[in-house]
């Protein structure tokens, strides 16, 4: 048990409920610490056992402001997210170990995740591309790219969507169908094909399968999916979000939030999270501190292992002021995101404090706080407040549990309160952010990057006119800048001159990513429409709500019959306006236009605008919030001061202005919290406890072990525990090792274990061939995790690696007894049949690049036993030892040329029986040289893992 029992005690008005009172622990240093760095120091006194999690470890959290950047700590997260075919593996292992513990004479069935591991399956099951999204993907794999097809979307679009023209500078999906972006976009490192993530506007590898509909879809994940119901049902601890769930992937994220943990014994702690997912960072935004990893690390923390990671530094990042009323959710979040990025964050923890903080709501703290890949940052921590359980409330905790939390959270000094005059904690720098500085812009006339601040737009446009002919301006001679046109339409008369708009469209593109904004639009054509104005009909108005999680705000709210009376009807899914597919202009307008020489204008909320794209007549093109693009459309033109001049004239011939309808940010986030929140939570709930009629049929095992079957090409009990012994054995002299592969510098993870997919001509196809595969089966790396087979085949097969011995990239290398140049997978498969150790040498860097389980698993299974390397990616070289791989590094001033190595040579490496951390070791190789290198094991935790052959053998010993 932790030696900090004593500071256990009752929770106040709650004797039942026992917690760490580590605020007293703590004494006058907790209350300087930043509160993401209280919730590591309770995980450290929870957690302490003097192994993983040692005294002197709290105490160093507790130190943190002379120790930052200059320590390692452990963190033991409460709880693992697997996001989809990421939990194979995972799972995987878990039921080879339940095999391995049984044969070694254990009881298998006491072999669970350590921690509560939430697998959600929902969203490769739906997702649209067009085929623009892929047409320059990377393929390091190397095999076919085929077209990926559509899926048939959840509910069929209310129009047939627009085929995308295949606009060359289209990135995203175009057509989408209205499940598209609701989830699959918001996919995390499923490696494979970029598309755009709606968070990051940055190609987002996709989820691995895209297939015609979810029967196919089931059908081809059949297997995968009952391995995955085996798993929840039969293991402790892993509950499951079945596919077809049909949930944003945020909305699951947050569904399965606890906030503060009370499962086990009625014990108290905070929640906090590790996923594979990219996007898990948003839940810092609810108070709960996690991040992504990679799935080696994740497997390690449902094995019970704790994550090391440098006590980080904290920046603090306050926010005053009152934000300014035409400013939109995402006018906040891109001007907060974009001074962060400027501060220089990277690798930090970020905290948000200050009087401005409450004015954020939780869906824009989650959108901030989700966006850390944009800036750097490993997470950053919104403390819980009064605006996090208000929400919380809408979300669905019942009473009961929000009292606790609130108790637990003030006891432990972990809630915020502006309102008090408590210090705030000592930070290692202050970013400061006036919300008051924020206004909102527009972008435009041609380039998105010209902005231009909406009270100034009337002026600009002037400015433009002027100009000459160029990026901004349209060269109209002065005493033409007022013509006007009268034009005819549907039997009136109505006035086009400079600076008219003719097409205004509320898109939810890319850009705009946090919904509350179009729910800003709706609630400004409610109060548009009760006022009495009207949008002229000529105007080409659209709207296409581009999520499903879009709609939900939409029609929950209750605003889509306002934006329908104003002309705004929805008209499918996806980008149809981005990619100028919008329905021309009415043929009298087009001729009045091009007659008068008219500069006309778009508004739209998309990402892209140049000129003439939405048609050729329209010269100016604006890019503006959803609610600014309903002001606009209202206004019927661009040549507006909002402050001075009314949009149109309401009922009984009063003027109205802009300020008398814009919502405030008080309406739009009750409404949000109430209205859509409180639904969304509510639906989510019943299609857990009811799941799907196609799920609930599926069968699946019930046995404590699973039962393999031999002829899966997708599943297959992999031989990490073969020789499971009671005891572990000590690391002895390696002899004789051949050098399987001799890499240069910066050999990334992605070289090592591709994702993607399967050349026709390399081993893994042999395999999947020799099994009765066609190669239109073979499906891709990412989908194959689940078999070692393939995966083992997989690794060093990246058609771009470049081995020394061969001279050329390509997945090949020598074998040195017989001579041969074969696949590198064969030259491992004849070492191993002779018995002949291998090590790989390398340059500087290896193991760069993004955290992959593979990449570590693959030559482990291929029989390397050391790397020999410059210098490692520190993730990668934890990953090494975790599965019981030697990292060596050369000395500095030391490599493979200095030394005179061809890797021709047979090393033998000296390890002695009692290994310490960074001591040097000594090489013989057979040619007569000696030479000496770093045995890079950072602390005793490391040594025990590896001498007994990695994390999952260390923990499989600990069941018997």
């Amino acid at each position: 048990g932790s030696p900090y029992q004593p500071a256990i005690e009752a929770l106040e008005n709650h004797p039942e409920k026992k917690f760490y009172n580590v605020w007293k622990l703590g004494g006058a240093k907790y209350d300087t610490l930043p509160y993401s760095i209280r919730v590591l120091f309770e995980s450290s006194v929870r957690n302490c056992d003097g192994f993983l999690v040692k005294e002197t470890d709290a105490m160093n959290i507790l130190d943190w402001k002379t120790k930052q950047n200059h320590v390692e700590v452990p963190f033991c997260p409460a709880r693992v997210v697997l996001q989809d075919f990421t939990g194979i593996p995972a799972m995987v292992d878990f039921a080879a170990m339940r095999e391995a513990v049984r044969n070694a004479g254990g009881d298998p069935v006491k072999v669970n995740p350590a921690c509560p591991t939430d697998l959600t399956v929902d969203h490769s099951l739906q997702i649209d591309f067009s085929k623009c999204a892929i047409q320059n993907a990377p393929n390091p794999g190397g095999g076919e790219q085929k077209p990926l097809a559509r899926l048939s979307p959840l509910k069929p679009p209310l129009r047939k969507p627009l085929p995308c023209r295949g606009h060359s500078s289209c990135r995203g999906s175009c057509g989408a169908g209205e499940a598209g972006r609701s989830s699959g976009a918001f996919s995390a490192q499923i490696e494979n094909t970029p598309i755009l993530c709606p968070f990051h506007l940055q190609p987002l590898p996709e989820p691995e399968i895209v297939l015609k509909n979810q029967e196919m879809e089931f059908g081809r994940n059949r297997e995968r999916l009952q391995f995955f119901k085996w798993s929840s049902k039969v293991f402790e601890n892993v509950s499951i979000i079945p596919p077809e769930t049909g949930m944003a992937h945020q909305v699951n994220l947050e569904y399965l939030s606890r906030v503060v943990f009370d499962d086990v014994k009625d014990f108290l702690h905070p929640d906090s999270v590790v996923g594979t997912d990219s996007h898990t960072t948003m839940v810092n935004g609810l108070g709960i501190l996690g991040w992504g990893a990679g799935g080696i690390e994740t497997e390690a923390v449902m094995l019970g292992m704790p994550l090391t990671l440098t006590l980080p530094e904290v920046v603090g990042c306050e926010l005053t002021g009152t934000v300014s009323p035409l400013a939109t959710s995402i006018d906040i979040v891109l001007s907060i995101t974009k001074h962060l990025r400027q501060a220089d964050v990277a690798g930090k923890f970020v905290e948000f404090f200050g009087s401005g903080v409450s004015q954020l709501s939780i869906a824009d703290r989650t959108t901030i706080a989700n966006m850390c890949p944009e800036y750097g940052a490993i997470l950053s921590f919104f403390p819980v407040d009064n605006v996090t359980l208000k929400h919380l409330k809408h979300a669905g905790f019942d009473k009961a549990k929000l009292e606790v939390t609130e108790a637990y959270l003030k006891a432990v000094k972990l809630f915020r309160n502006y309102e008090s005059s408590a210090r705030e904690p000592e930070y290692s720098q202050v970013v400061q952010v006036s919300l008051s500085s924020i206004i909102p812009y527009v972008s435009g006339p041609k380039r998105s990057q010209d902005r231009v601040a909406v009270n100034n737009m009337k002026s600009d446009f002037q400015a433009c006119l002027n100009e000459k002919s160029g990026v901004k301006g349209f060269q109209i001679a002065a005493e033409k800048q007022n013509d006007i046109v009268p034009v005819q339409y549907e039997g009136n008369e109505y006035k086009l001159s400079h600076g008219c708009i003719v097409i205004a469209a509320v898109i939810s593109c890319t850009n705009n990513c946090n919904p509350s904004v179009m729910l800003a639009a709706g609630l400004l054509a409610k109060k548009a429409v009760e006022a009495g104005l009207v949008v002229k009909p000529y105007i080409r108005t659209s709207l296409s709500p581009g999520s499903g999680m879009v709609t939900h705000y939409l029609s929950s709210s209750g605003v889509l019959p306002y934006l329908s009376k104003l002309g705004f009807e929805v008209v499918g899914y996806g980008c149809s306006t981005c990619v100028g597919n919008t329905a021309p202009l009415p043929e009298a307008i087009r001729n009045a236009i091009k007659q008068g020489d008219i500069v006309a204008c778009g508004v739209l909320s998309g990402t892209k605008n140049f000129e003439g794209r939405l048609c050729d007549c329209v010269r100016a093109n604006y890019l503006a919030s959803p609610p600014l693009v309903v002001a606009y459309a209202i206004a019927g033109t661009v040549r507006i001061d909002f402050d001075l001049e009314p949009l149109g004239t309401g009922f009984n011939g009063k003027s109205i202005y802009l300020r008398d309808i814009w919502p405030t940010r008080q309406e739009l986030h009750t409404v949000e919290e109430e209205c859509v929140i409180s639904s969304m939570f509510k639906e989510l709930k019943e299609k857990m406890e009811k799941g799907n009629k196609r799920w609930n049929l599926l069968e699946a095992p019930e046995s404590t072990l699973f039962p393999w079957d031999l002829k899966s090409t997708y599943i297959r009990c992999p031989s990490f525990f073969d020789k499971l012994a009671k005891e572990a054995v000590a690391p002895r002299v390696l002899e004789n090792a051949h050098v399987l592969l001799f890499l240069g510098d910066s050999v990334t993870t992605d070289h090592i274990s591709p994702a993607g997919s399967i050349a026709r001509s390399s081993a893994a196809a042999k395999y999947l061939t020799s099994k009765g595969l066609t190669p239109r089966e073979f499906n891709s790396y990412g989908a194959r995790r689940g078999n070692d087979a393939v995966m083992t085949r997989g690794t060093f097969a990246n058609i771009k690696l470049l081995n020394k011995f061969i001279g050329k990239p390509g997945p090949k290398t020598v074998h040195f007894p017989s001579g041969q140049t074969l696949d590198v997978f064969e030259a491992a498969e004849l070492y191993q049949k002779e018995g002949i150790p291998v090590i790989i040498l390398a340059g500087k860097k290896y193991g760069l690049g993004s955290s992959r389980d593979w990449a570590a698993k693959g030559p482990f299974l291929l029989g390397v036993k050391a790397v020999l390397a410059e210098s490692y990616e520190k993730v990668h070289r934890s990953q090494l030892i975790g599965i019981g791989i030697a990292p060596l590094q050369f000395r500095p001033g030391e490599n493979p040329s200095t030394l005179g190595l061809t890797g021709r040579e047979q090393f033998t490496i000296l390890f002695p029986p009692d290994l310490s951390p960074r001591m040097t070791l000594d090489i013989k190789t057979s040619t007569g040289k000696v030479f000496s290198v770093i045995a890079l094991f950072e602390n005793n935790m490391e040594i025990t893992l590896y001498k007994n052959g990695g994390s999952l053998n260390f923990v499989a010993r600990r069941f018997l």
